[in-house]
């Protein structure tokens, strides 16, 4: 008789690798696994990967996943054809932008402003005006409408992006444009500005609404084909996304809504960090996610990661909710190269998968990051990278003599020196989250994850002198895991531009207006009363600021004063000063709504051995801090509980390798984490 186990899943789709993870409800034990990404074809990938934990679909319960489907759209340009309809005069806004170039664009005096994802051919204006209040100045103009329609349909556009001056404040012209659409030609995806980004500056709403078009029938045929092959495999419920935000959507809202993905698979890792800190009282972190291409890094205070709304896909402003995490171009497939003057550089160009560092044996010619690690020691070659790719250390040797003999270097010298330049890159990254947002880097425990996170965690932590470092169970899986650790989540926000104190008397019924509106949507989502939470904020500015701080509210709108107090001390750490006598300005009010997910219980850490003899592998030549040192290697899974572990020492498991560092200690905990104290300073 058969006796159906259930599991929640976790895929995080990703350019080189797609990496699942499976947890038993009943047992709490999770399974994981790497397959080969199979772009344009994300399901056959999902399924393989089904395959490979041995889980058959009828035996899942829910499954999330975390995508680059859009990220790669966007940057690699093969969206939808897009017709956009705007206000008249206002046909160029999305090509002029702001008229700035950011670093390093500023400098470069050949630089050419990136094309729209629009052609110009293809905008067209309709004669209608909105005031700055929302009033109508000037009527839609219905014939002005349909021959704008009428363009945008005989240019055989496959999505329609609707961008009206002031739509946030009065939506009533863009859905009129929208409803005309759907009457002409149903079916057709239609993106209005309001709906995507109700908040001002037009620019980057313009901006984002487009790419929103640009993506919906991509992200509409890849989540029908996956639920499709899923359907036809036993699996019998819905497929969940996990948003820019770090919260879950559903299909639905996937579609409508697909520019809210773009950042999903980084916001899965942050979500589960924050999971396992909670478990293990961590409550201050810095996230630490290094893959083959880039590291990004986040911090998050009491739990919760600090969070933005303006970000970049490219050249293109992207204005969604989205945890604020920092990206430097820095991972395992990182290319050392000279410049003009003969120094040594390290990325931002990547090996990336094809043909990769020297050591996959694929053509790589160039050394990387991992072919200088490999060269020190750090990396085995007794495993296969991702179970799949087997490392050629004699490659990675080959690679790295060449760009030493230019250099006059030693072999183990310049591979070292890689690897150094890497961690100083990446210590940029957390110096701009941290110390420059006016946060001690000492007072957070660095969290590391990723494929290459815990090889270069206790190096990072000396650069900046971060005194602990937490490795997880299942580092190289570790976003995947982190999509079972998110909500359903969906975020509402209305611009009212205005001094604080005088609009203060209307928020509460906006909050309340925007709330019944997030338990609708939670209920029809099938999330009880019990199972659903909310939070407020403002984002408020001294008058006569271009941009604003976010400030949280507690339950209810409290008084004047208070929201004033709370506005000057994140003002004050954010920047060094703080003005009490000057003049408040709202700017906008934002409501998140949670519907709560049951989380499987961990599983508890429990070693197939007792001794730490048992967990030994291999003893082998590591090169560290200039020298080479006779160096421990264990396998993870083997250590016993509560095994104490001295540097320097090697720990191989499944996706990743962690360094310890001479001067650093380490334990596995109660729930098999590594967490890391460093006996000294150096």
């Amino acid at each position: 008789m058969y006796h159906p186990r259930m599991f929640v899943v976790g895929i995080d789709v990703g350019g080189t690798f797609t990496d699942l993870t499976a947890v038993d409800e009943r047992s709490g034990r999770a399974v994981v696994t790497k397959v080969p990404s199979r772009p344009r074809a994300e399901a056959e990938a999902v399924l393989a990967g089904l395959a490979a934990l041995g889980i058959a679909s009828r035996d899942v319960r829910r499954l999330v996943h975390g995508t680059t489907v859009g990220t790669n759209a966007v940057l690699e340009r093969r969206g939808a054809r897009v017709a956009l309809l705007t206000t008249e005069g206002f046909r160029d806004l999305i090509e002029i932008g702001r008229t700035k170039r950011n670093i390093p664009a500023l400098f470069v005096p050949t630089f050419v402003r990136p094309r729209p994802v629009v052609e110009r051919r293809h905008r067209f204006e309709v004669a209608e005006r909105l005031g700055a209040d929302g009033r109508v100045r000037r009527p839609l103009d219905a014939a002005s409408r349909d021959r704008a329609l009428d363009g945008a349909l005989a240019a055989d556009a496959e999505a329609i992006a609707v961008c009206f001056l002031h739509s946030y404040l009065n939506p009533a012209h863009e859905r009129a444009v929208a409803d005309a659409v759907k009457g002409r030609r149903p079916g057709l995806p239609v993106s209005c500005s309001a709906e995507v980004v109700a908040e001002y500056r037009e620019f980057e709403r313009f901006s984002t609404t487009v790419l929103n078009a640009y993506l919906q029938p991509l992200m509409d045929a890849y989540l029908t084909g996956l639920e499709e092959r899923l359907l036809a495999t036993g699996y019998t419920h819905g497929v969940l996304t996990v948003a820019s935000s770090g919260g879950m959507m559903t299909t639905d809202t996937a579609r409508r809504l697909p520019i809210k993905t773009v950042f999903s698979g980084p916001a899965g890792g942050v979500s589960r960090a924050c999971f396992v800190g909670a478990a293990t009282g961590v409550r201050d972190l810095i996230t630490y996610d290094m893959g083959g291409t880039s590291t990004d890094v986040c911090l998050v205070r009491d739990l919760a990661p600090l969070m933005g709304s303006d970000g970049m896909i490219g050249a293109f402003p992207v204005k969604v909710p989205q945890i604020d995490m920092h990206t430097v171009g820095a991972g395992g497939g990182s290319i050392a190269w000279l410049d003009v003057d003969g120094s040594l550089c390290v990325g931002p160009r990547s090996a990336g998968a094809a043909p990769g560092p020297a050591a996959y044996g694929l053509g790589g010619t160039e050394p990387t990051v991992t072919d200088a690690n490999l060269v020190l020691g750090r990396i085995g070659t007794r495993r296969r990278l991702g179970g799949s790719i087997a490392l050629d250390a004699g490659l990675a040797r080959a690679a790295v003599a060449d760009l030493a003999r230019r250099l006059g270097l030693g072999v183990e010298t310049l591979a070292e020196g890689i690897v150094r330049l890497a961690v100083v890159r990446m210590t940029s990254a957390i110096r701009e989250i941290s110390i420059q947002r006016g946060h001690d880097p000492r007072d957070f425990t660095l969290v590391a994850f990723g494929g290459a996170g815990p090889m270069h965690a206790l190096a990072l932590a000396e650069e900046m002198d971060i005194p602990r470092v937490l490795v997880p169970r299942h580092p190289g899986n570790f976003s995947a895991l982190g999509l079972l650790a998110s909500d359903v989540k969906h975020d509402d926000v209305r611009t009212r531009v205005g001094s604080l104190a005088e609009r203060l008397g209307a928020i509460g019924d906006l909050f309340g207006e925007m709330e019944a509106a997030a338990r609708r949507q939670l209920e029809l989502e099938g999330f009880g009363p019990d199972q659903q939470r909310v939070a407020r904020s403002l984002d408020l500015r001294y008058r006569g600021q271009a941009f604003e701080l976010n400030v949280a509210l507690p339950d209810g709108v409290p008084a004047l004063d208070a929201i004033a107090a709370a506005f000057h001390a994140r003002h004050r750490a954010a920047y060094g000063h703080a003005n009490p006598a000057a003049a408040i300005e709202l700017v906008n009010a934002r409501l998140t709504a949670w519907g709560v997910v049951p989380r499987p219980a961990p599983e508890p850490y429990r070693s197939a051995t007792d001794t730490l003899d048992a967990a030994l592998v291999e003893r082998r030549a590591v090169w560290l801090e200039g020298r080479p040192h006779d160096c421990p290697v264990w396998e993870r899974d083997r250590l016993p509980e509560r095994a104490e572990l001295a540097g320097p020492a090697i720990v191989e498991e499944f996706g990743a390798t962690t360094v310890v560092l001479p001067g650093w200690r380490g334990a596995v905990d109660v729930h098999g984490n590594l967490r890391f104290e460093r006996e000294r300073r150096p």
